[in-house]
C-alpha cells in the first residue's frame, strides 16, 4: 500500500511538474531577474508576446492534440481578439480635441495624417457605429472573447455537421482567414487598411463619457510605454497561461476530455455508440477560438499595433509548428514550442553576416533573417520525422536510453 501511494504521488509530480516550473519561471524568476537589473524590461515585453502567442498554440493542441481537428483559423481568432483591444486604444490614443459631429472623439489612426496635428482629420469624418462598442474596457474584453467565438461556432456547426473533416478542414478555415485578411486589408473597411491600427498610448481603466479627455486626467489611466504597466502586462498574460493551462487540463483528464479523444481515434464507433461528435467537436473548437481571442487581446497592448499580417497563412502554420515542435496532444508541449521556436528565432537573427557558403547560391549570401523560412521548415521536417513526440518528451526519452535493463536472474527473482 505504502507503494502504491508513493507511486501516485511520483506520477501526480510528475504530471504536474511543467506546471510548476512554469509557475516558478513565469511568476517568480522573470520578474526578479527584471527588478535586480539582469533583463530590461524589453526582453520582459517580447515574452509577454511570445506567451500570448501560446494562448493560441494551447487552443490548437486541444483541437489538433486530443481532438484530431487540424484548424488553419487560429490566426484569425487571434486577430479578432487583437482588433479589439486595438479598437479600444486607438479611441484613448493620438491627439486629443479631434472631435466629430456627434461628440466621439477621432481615433487618429483612421482620420489624422502623421505626424499628426489637431485640425488634419477631414470635417465630415465619424466615429464608425461599430468602434463605438470598444471604447469602454469591460466591453472590449468582453466583445473580444466573444466576437472569435461566434466565428468559430459558425464555422464549426455548418463544417462539422457537413463532416468536413482532415485536410479539407483544414483547406476550408485557411481559405476563411485568407479571405478575412483579405477583407481587414481594405481601407474603406475602416480597420486601417495594410497599416492596421497603431499610435496606442495610454490604457484607461475608469470608466467615462466618450469625447473627453477624462482619460489623460484619471488615476486610473496608465501610459503603455511605462516599466510597471508593461510588466503588469506581461503577468497578466503568465496568469493567463496559468489558468488556461489548468482549464485545459481539467477538461482533458474528466469524462469529456476521454470522449475528445475518442472522437479523434474512433469518430464511426463513437457516433454508432449514440453520441453527436460534432457537439463534442464544435465545443472544443469554440474553446480554442476564444482562447485565441484572449492571446490577442494580450498581445496588442505589449506589441503596440495589430495589422492583417497578422492573420496571414504563414501566421496560421506557424502556430502548427509550435503545437508539432514542443509536442502534440501534451498542452505543455505547446507553450514549450512557442518559447523554443521563437527564441531560436531570436538568436540566429542576431548574426547579421551572411550565413557560409550561401554565396553559391545567392547573390551576396543569405542571412538569418531572409532564410528563417527555410530554417523554419527543416525544424518542422527533423521533428516530425526524427522525434514526432515533441522537445517536452525529449528529457523523458533521453533519459530512458540510460536506464539499464534489468539483469535476467533478477528479473526470475521478481517473477
Amino acid at each position: 500500500m505504502h507503494s502504491l501511494a508513493s507511486n501516485t504521488a511520483d506520477d501526480q509530480l510528475r504530471r504536474n511538474l511543467p506546471l510548476i516550473l512554469w509557475v516558478l519561471l513565469g511568476l517568480v524568476v522573470i520578474p526578479v531577474l527584471y527588478i535586480a537589473g539582469v533583463i530590461s524590461i524589453g526582453t520582459v515585453n517580447k515574452l509577454g508576446r511570445y506567451l500570448s502567442f501560446a494562448l493560441v498554440a494551447i487552443g490548437l493542441d486541444l483541437i489538433w492534440g486530443y481532438v484530431g481537428i487540424l484548424g488553419l483559423c487560429q490566426a484569425l481568432f487571434f486577430c479578432l481578439g487583437g482588433y479589439a483591444m486595438g479598437m479600444y486604444l486607438a479611441h484613448h490614443g493620438g491627439p486629443e480635441g479631434i472631435i466629430d459631429k456627434t461628440g466621439w472623439k477621432l481615433p487618429a489612426c483612421l482620420f489624422v495624417v502623421y505626424p499628426y496635428k489637431v485640425g488634419e482629420a477631414p470635417g465630415d469624418a465619424m466615429v464608425p457605429w461599430f468602434w463605438k462598442p470598444f471604447w469602454s474596457l469591460p466591453n472590449t474584453i468582453f466583445l473580444g472573447l466573444l466576437i472569435p467565438g461566434i466565428f468559430a461556432f459558425i464555422i464549426g456547426y455548418f463544417g462539422f455537421r457537413s463532416r468536413v473533416r482532415g485536410v479539407y478542414f483544414a483547406i476550408l478555415t485557411q481559405a476563411i482567414t485568407v479571405a478575412a485578411q483579405n477583407f481587414f486589408t481594405m481601407n474603406n473597411m475602416k480597420f486601417g487598411g495594410t497599416n492596421g491600427l497603431t499610435r496606442f498610448a495610454r490604457i484607461c481603466i475608469a470608466r467615462h463619457p466618450h469625447g473627453t479627455n477624462i482619460c489623460q486626467q484619471s488615476a486610473l489611466s496608465f501610459d503603455l510605454s511605462t516599466d510597471t504597466v508593461q510588466l503588469t502586462l506581461y503577468l497578466l498574460t503568465t496568469m493567463a497561461i496559468f489558468v488556461t493551462y489548468l482549464l485545459y487540463r481539467y477538461i482533458t483528464q474528466t469524462r469529456l476530455g476521454r470522449v475528445l479523444v475518442a472522437v479523434r481515434d474512433a469518430e464511426s464507433t463513437l457516433r454508432f455508440s449514440g453520441y453527436k461528435p460534432y457537439i463534442y467537436k464544435l465545443f472544443a473548437f469554440v474553446l480554442a477560438a476564444v482562447t485565441a481571442g484572449l492571446g490577442g487581446l494580450l498581445y496588442v497592448p505589449q506589441m503596440k499595433i495589430i495589422t492583417p499580417y497578422n492573420m496571414g497563412a504563414e501566421r496560421s502554420i506557424l502556430i502548427v509548428i509550435f503545437v508539432a515542435v514542443g509536442g502534440r496532444g501534451t498542452l505543455s508541449g505547446a507553450l514549450v514550442g512557442t518559447l523554443a521556436v521563437n527564441l531560436l528565432y531570436d538568436f540566429l537573427t542576431s548574426f547579421n553576416q551572411p550565413i557560409p557558403l550561401t554565396y553559391m547560391l545567392f547573390p551576396g549570401g543569405l542571412t538569418f533573417a531572409k532564410a528563417w523560412p527555410i530554417v523554419l521548415g527543416l525544424l518542422f521536417l527533423a521533428v516530425v520525422l526524427g522525434y514526432p513526440n515533441g522537445l517536452v518528451k525529449l528529457p523523458q526519452h533521453l533519459l530512458g536510453k540510460f536506464k539499464k535493463a534489468p539483469d535476467s536472474d533478477q528479473i526470475g527473482v521478481h517473477q
